[in-house]
């Protein structure tokens, strides 16, 4: 259909146009994705076999849908790339405010110029981009901010008496006729206004102080809510609840490689940062087995959720981390290392909430251990576990490592350290070349020193040497002759919680 050159009520009948209402139109559009075996949902990473299957089901019912799911997943995305399940372009009365369809007009304005004007109504078309209305449900949001308010000012400026429809000004839910309205965090939205929605989402009119309008709005209500807020903030008000037909569970990633996916996907770096710094799938790991780490860590309030937000974040902090000591020495490329993790902890911060007890060690604290589970955690994946390495009746790997620390030795590995240095510092540690030769013997130099670094820390996390923390790295020393220098004051030597 050739939109450009239908622009009267009567050019649109003679082509033979069908209306549809939103949610028959996302239903019809859902069919034809499906039979042409069509993803959809471009960019949702990890739901194909849970929420998408649900919502498609829910799509397909015509019905309201609530997504309930904590923080950071994907919850709003979902909700905008519904738009692309509407048709390109949709033709309404031009001038008309709530887009009145021309074969079914709501308004008066609609209803007037098609009595006044018949076949020669004008029409225009509107995209589907225009058709999607977003509100976040915020305590101060008002009857008259959704529904609307009688007009004063437009009744003076007519000469309308206050009962002629025209005084209206309508609020968002109206003006989002023939579209798709989202609210999010639904249960910030104050009882009384949840109340209001009520005949829109069953009866379909509108009540506006005394006026008890009937407005037969075509809408699909897509409403979002956080199972946190039931508690601490508000609820979803028991009717309310009863007359969205889909509730639709969200959750976060359930394995590293598909949150490894969603942070490399929505990662914000540059041109030159992903030409200059390289960053190991190993490092990558890291960052994603963090968030794994919080979920389950006893410090952190598992209510409130850990939002994928912060393994984004914090991959984009761990590169900047890694240009920035690129730049101060000088360098024309760099790669990740274990060390620049300390640049990933303001990241974590802003993105725990603590429980008493995380609380008590401090969110720095916390991020550190948070940290160093991880490296613990995927250290048994690239090489054996020092525990039973050392309790085994065979050699040791580890041996010729732990003794050089054990004789006194010990090293600094500070953030700004120069590319030579990092090498020459690692290299001097004896057996460290070796182990990562033996298990992995077909790495690139950045690679193999990426790992010797890995191997100290993951060390210092099976208690098998000592880690600490310093204001721009860290120093790692042998574990026995720490514990037995240890000052009456040193007992927070392992960070300094003034830092954050």
């Amino acid at each position: 259909m050739n939109y450009k050159n239908i622009k009267t009520l009567g050019q649109l009948k003679q082509t033979g146009y069908v209306s549809r209402s939103v949610k028959d139109e996302l239903r019809a559009n859902l069919i034809t994705q499906l039979q042409n075996k069509e993803g959809g949902f471009e960019g949702i990473v990890g739901f194909e076999d849970t929420v998408i299957p649900d919502l498609q089901t829910a799509i397909l019912s015509r019905h309201n849908i609530l997504l309930l799911g904590l923080r950071g997943q994907a919850k709003t995305r979902i909700a905008r790339l519904l738009v692309n399940l509407l048709d390109e372009y949709v033709p309404y009365i031009e001038g008309s405010e709530l887009f009145d369809d021309p074969l079914a007009p709501i308004s008066w304005y609609g209803h007037n110029v098609i009595e006044t004007k018949g076949d020669d109504t004008p029409i225009a078309w509107v995209h589907r981009s225009e058709r999607y209305t977003e509100k976040l449900a915020t305590p101060d949001v008002t009857v008259a901010d959704l529904i609307g308010d009688v007009d004063p000012i437009k009744a003076a400026t007519m000469k309308l008496t206050y009962s002629d429809e025209r005084v209206i000004h309508f609020g968002l839910i109206p003006r989002a006729h023939r579209g798709i309205f989202v609210i999010n965090e639904l249960p910030d939205l104050q009882a009384r206004i949840q109340v209001s929605l009520f005949n829109i989402l069953q009866e379909r009119d509108i009540q506006i102080r005394g006026f008890k309008l009937r407005l037969p709005l075509d809408l699909q209500f897509v409403f979002t809510a956080n199972p946190e807020d039931y508690t601490n903030r508000g609820s979803i008000v028991t009717p309310l609840k009863d007359r969205i037909e889909s509730q639709i569970l969200t959750h976060y990633p359930r394995t590293v490689e598909i949150s490894r996916k969603i942070t490399q996907q929505e990662a914000m770096l540059t041109k030159e940062q992903r030409t200059n710094v390289e960053a190991d799938g190993l490092v990558k790991d890291l960052v994603e087995q963090i968030a794994f780490e919080a979920r389950a860590s006893e410090y952190i309030d598992k209510k409130s959720g850990v939002s994928a937000r912060l393994t984004i974040s914090a991959y984009e902090n761990l590169i900047s981390n890694a240009e920035r000591r690129m730049i101060i020495n000088g360098e024309s490329s760099t790669f990740v290392r274990i060390s620049d993790f300390l640049g990933v902890i303001p990241a974590i911060t802003g993105k725990i909430e603590l429980v008493y007890e995380g609380e008590l060690e401090g969110p720095g604290k916390v991020a550190n251990i948070l940290i160093g589970k991880a490296i613990k955690t995927l250290l048994l994946q690239f090489f054996p576990d020092p525990e039973k390495a050392k309790k085994a009746k065979g050699v040791n790997p580890y041996a010729e490592i732990i003794n050089w620390f054990g004789d006194g030795n010990s090293i600094a590995l500070v953030d700004g350290l120069p590319a030579q240095e990092y090498k020459k510092l690692l290299n001097a540690v004896p057996g460290l070349k070796d182990i990562v030769k033996k298990f992995h013997p077909s790495l690139s130099e950045n690679q193999s020193l990426l790992l010797q670094e890995f191997i100290l820390h993951g060390l210092a996390e099976f208690s098998q040497l000592n880690k600490g923390f310093l204001d721009n790295g860290f120093a790692f020393s042998d574990m026995f002759n720490s514990l037995f220098n240890l000052q009456p004051d040193d007992d927070d030597l392992d960070i300094d919680d003034d830092r954050y």
